[in-house]
């Protein structure tokens, strides 16, 4: 078994490109074996800012031999009446090599079986190598010198060695050899000699060519200097994700900053090192400290003036947060709530202010659904998007809802409204905190369903490639605190409230035509397709956020015998016991009702009619099965009377002769299928 390495050497790639390359490049490779039957076993792909390599082992020497059926033109095409070949028989040999041997007659039509030789791996590795390089895809690809064909950014050296051989590939004007690149202050023309050296090898020139460990060491050496000052270091993924690809040598450095800068919110000074700078922010005794550390792209041992060049740009943009959190402050959160009418929502859909007005309502709505009175929940949907207005939110977008809380505080507002003013935006995304308070909760679920519906009633819904102001985060949001929170919300109506308090567009004409144009326009978004997108939008957010906990066929059983919007904490009780069910017996049956009943019957049952004990029994038992939300309870019921189900249909012909007697089963049988629709649709399990 063969080894192979292939390292596209560039100039500093896109940090953002790396990680889509990685999983392009494994892909990739992937399938030009499986295509070309080629056998192997692994694939790994390493990536630093510099370079991106693939190490292929367990590779065969060549393309296993392929067996291939060809179909030639009809019998009577390719023999004349003596048995001979015609000129298109002769030519339907030499097109594929073939003897006249090798023929044979299936279907009235000429075959052969012909057997397609295998190919070494080396004339495959030359021939695919540089399309697979090549057909990677990312932003802001860019052309350099004399080229045609656009990369990520230029290519400087190329590697390609199988086991101890090079394989010569050209990919756009670089052609291959066995010398590699160091770190920039490293050494720089190095040999590879074997593809099971290259990890080691590159280690010795200070590049850590493997990004698992390249992040474990960024997160070790963080918490080796965290550990010296007492505290702990602060990061996110996506902080760690771009301190990995930027860096090949990870070196960190101690830097200290004024502590004055500590006395503005404490969100601002985190996201300016994080965000911004790509520092990690340090918290000693759950308090932010003035010192951060930067994970430098370094070698040496004189950091004087890193660090000084780090402090001084730092300073720079705490300064600006400085001056912004002193000038927001000077009137309260309240006065700019009425600046939200310069800041457009959505075209169409009104300013920001028409928006905070549609989530006053909604928050009411579900207020009242949940007997929550608290006046604190309106306060905080009027100034929940208030400082969209301030400077400070301007400068740091992604501290909205974290800023308004602290001007909130600043203003006096009630401790719950600022708490509801951040978390209103939670969660931030698919792994993150949920809102606790229910001032966040109610206003955070107002304003993320005012955004799904403004979207699908613009006709913007989502598609593979786009998610317009992030409905898709915003119905997982509403999933996610319903759920959290065990809130009783029926979605089907807060939709239809949300649709009927969005605007519609100025029309000409009189004031009568207005009117109704208006109401028009609002039936249409009740009635016509906007309302079903929507409710089939988030039941598909709901499916696809609970498929990794329960099996996808129950929860869209459960899903089909009614809303699972209306009450989406009942509906995962539901899930959480027809999982359990494992009675062939109780399915069949409801399966055969259900292909009975074409439709449901409207008559009511009429015992005078009955023909047969069973018919009665059967009535009898369902009438025992009592209308709970005790789902286990219900489903024992069900099994219970199963077996009256079982001797109905052994006793009685359900498709009677008698035209008032089927009728009257068909009746008694709707009675039973509503039940077992009450749990799910069976036929689905």
């Amino acid at each position: 078994m063969s080894k192979y390495l292939l390292e596209i050497g560039t100039e500093e790639l896109p940090y953002k490109f790396i990680p889509q390359a990685i999983i392009q490049l494994k892909n990739g490779f992937k399938t030009f074996f499986e295509t070309n039957k080629v056998a192997y076993d692994d694939v790994k792909v390493y990536a630093t800012p510099r370079r991106l390599a693939v190490i292929v082992s367990g590779l065969v020497d060549k393309s296993s031999d392929e067996e291939k059926v060809i179909k030639g033109p009809i019998a009577t095409i390719a023999y004349d009446a003596d048995g001979k070949l015609t000129k298109a028989g002769e030519g339907f040999i030499r097109k594929n090599n073939i003897t006249p041997e090798d023929l044979y007659i299936e279907d009235n039509y000429v075959h052969a079986k012909i057997v397609i030789k295998g190919k070494s791996i080396v004339e495959l590795l030359q021939e695919n190598v540089p399309s697979i390089v090549l057909k990677l895809q990312g932003s802001h690809f860019m052309r350099w010198g004399y080229n045609d064909t656009k990369f990520s950014r230029p290519i400087r050296w190329i590697v390609s060695i199988l086991d101890r051989e090079e394989v010569k590939i050209k990919i756009i004007d670089k052609e291959s050899s066995n010398v590699s690149r160091g770190h920039r202050f490293a050494q720089q023309n190095v040999i590879i000699g074997n593809p099971d050296d290259y990890v080691e090898i590159m280690r010795n020139c200070c590049v850590i060519v493997d990004q698992d460990e390249r992040r474990q060491i960024i997160i070790d050496k963080a918490k080796e200097e965290a550990d010296k000052l007492g505290a702990v270091p602060y990061y996110t993924d996506d902080l760690l994700e771009e301190v990995t690809f930027i860096t090949e040598y990870p070196v960190p450095v101690v830097c200290e900053f004024d502590p004055k800068y500590l006395e503005i919110p404490e969100e601002v000074v985190v996201t300016v090192m994080a965000v911004h700078q790509r520092y990690f922010a340090l918290h000693k005794d759950g308090k932010l400290i003035n010192k951060f550390i930067t994970m430098t792209n370094y070698i040496g041992d004189e950091f004087a003036n890193i660090k000084a060049g780090n402090v001084r740009v730092i300073k720079a943009r705490l300064d600006d947060a400085v001056f912004f959190f002193n000038e927001d402050t000077k009137k309260p959160l309240e006065e700019y709530v009425k600046d939200l009418n310069g800041i457009t929502f959505q075209k169409g859909m009104g300013s920001m202010y028409d928006k905070t007005k549609r989530i006053i309502e909604l928050s009411k709505l579900i207020a009242k659904s949940l007997n929550v009175t608290s006046p604190t929940i309106e306060r905080t949907a009027l100034l929940c998007k208030a400082d969209l207005t301030t400077q400070l939110v301007f400068e740091f977008t992604e501290l909205q809802g974290f800023i308004g809380a602290d001007y909130a505080r600043v203003s006096g507002e009630d401790k719950r409204v600022c708490e509801g003013i951040k978390e209103h935006y939670f969660p931030l995304n698919a792994e993150s905190e949920i809102a606790k308070s229910i001032e966040g909760q109610i206003v955070g679920i107002a304003d993320k369903i005012d955004t799904i519906s403004a979207v699908f009633a613009e006709g913007k819904k989502p598609t593979g490639s786009s998610d317009p102001l992030g409905v898709r985060r915003a119905a997982l949001g509403i999933i996610r605190t319903i759920l959290d929170a065990n809130l009783k919300i029926n979605l089907n109506e807060l939709i239809i409230r949300a649709l009927m308090f969005l605007p519609n567009k100025d029309r000409e004409g009189s004031l009568i035509n207005k009117i109704t144009d208006t109401i028009s326009a609002s039936m249409d978004k009740l009635t016509g397709k906007t309302l079903q997108e929507i409710t089939d939008f988030m039941e598909q957010r709901l499916i696809i956020y609970l498929s990794d906990k329960y099996p996808k066929n129950v929860l869209e059983a459960c899903a089909s015998t009614g809303s699972a919007l209306a009450d989406i904490v009942d509906y995962v009780k539901r899930v959480e016991v027809v999982k359990t069910i494992d009675n062939q017996a109780l399915i069949e049956c409801a399966n055969r009702v259900a292909r009975i009943l074409k439709e449901d019957s409207k008559k009511t049952v009429d015992k005078d009619l009955f023909k047969d004990s069973s018919e009665k029994m059967l009535l009898d038992q369902i009438n025992t099965i009592k209308d709970t939300d005790n789902y286990k309870e219900y489903l024992d019921s069900l099994i219970a009377i199963n077996p009256s189900v079982e001797k109905f249909f052994e006793d009685v012909l359900v498709m009677d002769k008698d035209e008032k007697v089927k009728e009257n089963r068909l009746a008694l049988l709707t009675m039973l299928k509503k039940k077992y629709e009450k749990l799910a649709d069976f036929s689905k399990l």
